[in-house]
């Protein structure tokens, strides 16, 4: 009995050893590292998706050529955490496909590098993954052309209203709608609506201009008129807000079917109520964008709900925005939050002089929950942040957002040299003005919320 015993034991120890082993040598840096074996697996996982022919990125890095050629650039922004891009810190929050490469996968290009770049065998080169054309999450069941806007070279940012007018078989039901940049080196951001309309109180839903550039000299109601957004009849439809949104680096939100969507109506038409090019220094450029829908399989059966902190908000900042030169201003918004709440995604949103953002809710036990830390803010790289489960956020809590901007030399994002004094003008979206927004999507909460996955 005791022999077997032993034997037992040994047989349990000597598989714990072995799975040591094979976890180690995993997580293990070859001796020798070269493309085909080692650095591609990496770089398809976690950078093709925008370094890739029809990416985001101004670049590619899929062929050995053309990594070899950024080999150093690749070595110090994954060593110094710079790429792939993902501002929140992971050890405040976790997200739903935060981009993060493990420090095993930052060795193993730093040792490609040191190593010369050597390229491998070409039968070991993984297959390239299929990304989808035109879109960040798959292909829509549906595109409408955005109207082409032509922008004249060394141009200063242009915001314009755009109407995207649209009409369908029947109404039906959206899990996902995507703005898709034409562009992407001047898109800057987009904040569209949608317009829903009653059959029969609109004849002809693409009568009217498409767009109204907002630097000229029109109130917004000269410019609705213009868009001819009325109803035939001289009132004005229902308007539901943010239903499309772009901020560069963003994918699409997509959650599991039955959560969030949209009802389309028959003759309807999305409002890009801000859509902005920002500088452009070099050619004359066309821009022609696109809106991507995605049907739902099922109609859905919780509507997201969205508010915000700061900035045109549920609640002020404070103390204003209002930041001299030469200075660091710390502010903050409060909000009580009245009911139960299911937090699906937020967006912290800042401008140039971001420096740091952080966000979390004071329960009224005393309990903090995590939302966001971006310790190091940049304007590049706005993210839709979804949680992994949905987090719930009782009644009675507190939500906080913290901000820290720097108006001094010291800051390389400064728009202004010397700096000068930058504010908020009630919800300028220029960049060299400043917004301080923390964006909320949720649901009124339902025993259970917080164990359901947003993973899909």
């Amino acid at each position: 009995m005791l022999k077997t015993k032993l034997i037992r034991t040994y047989s349990l120890l000597l598989a714990a050893i072995l799975l040591i082993t094979a976890c180690n040598d995993k997580e293990s840096v070859p001796s020798r590292v070269n493309f085909t074996e080692h650095v591609a697996p990496i770089l398809y996982a976690n950078c093709a998706i925008c370094h890739r022919p029809g990416g985001n990125a101004h670049f590619s890095l899929v062929t050995y050529a053309e990594a070899k050629n950024y080999a150093g650039a690749i070595a110090y922004v994954t060593r110094e955490h710079l790429m792939p891009p993902w501002p929140a810190d992971p050890h405040y929050t976790q997200f739903v496909g935060q981009r993060l490469l493990s420090e095993r996968d930052i060795k193993v290009l730093q040792k490609w590098v040191e190593q010369g770049s050597e390229e491998g065998p070409a039968n070991q080169l993984p297959a390239l993954p299929k990304y989808p054309v035109g879109s960040t999450i798959g292909t829509p069941d549906m595109r409408i052309p955005v109207q082409p806007f032509f922008l004249k070279a060394n141009s200063s940012d242009r915001f314009l209203l755009v109407k995207v007018p649209f009409e369908l078989p029947n109404d039906t039901f959206a899990s996902v709608i995507e703005f898709a940049p034409g562009n992407k080196n001047v898109v800057h951001h987009v904040n569209g609506d949608m317009i829903k309309y009653q059959f029969d109180k609109k004849t002809d839903v693409f009568a009217g201009e498409k767009v109204v550039d907002m630097v000229e000299d029109s109130t917004i109601l000269q410019a609705y008129q213009r868009l001819k957004l009325p109803n035939d009849d001289g009132s004005y439809p229902v308007l539901q807000k943010s239903v499309v949104n772009y901020l560069p680096g963003v994918f699409a939100q997509r959650y599991p079917e039955g959560l969030g969507g949209y009802f389309l109506p028959r003759k309807g038409a999305f409002l890009l109520n801000d859509l902005h090019y920002g500088f452009t220094s070099k050619d004359d450029i066309w821009d022609s964008s696109y809106i991507n829908i995605f049907f739902a399989k099922i109609p859905p059966s919780r509507p997201v709900k969205e508010f915000q902190l700061g900035t045109l908000g549920v609640s002020p900042v404070e103390p204003d925005l209002v930041i001299q030169p030469n200075t660091v201003k710390h502010v903050s918004s409060h909000f009580k939050v009245p009911k139960d709440i299911s937090v699906l995604t937020i967006n912290p949103h800042m401008h140039l002089l971001g420096k740091s953002f952080k966000a979390y809710a004071l329960q009224p036990n005393g309990d903090t929950i995590r939302l966001i830390s971006i310790p190091n803010w940049d304007f590049n790289w706005q993210y839709f942040y979804t949680f992994k489960k949905m987090v719930k956020i009782p009644a009675g809590s507190t939500i906080v957002a913290e901000g820290v901007y720097d108006n001094t030399r010291q800051n390389p994002n400064n728009p202004f040299s010397p700096p000068q004094l930058v504010r908020d003008r009630n919800g300028s979206m220029k960049a060299t003005d400043e917004m301080f927004q923390f964006i909320i999507t949720y649901l009124p909460y339902v025993e259970g919320d917080e164990n359901v996955s947003l993973e899909r």
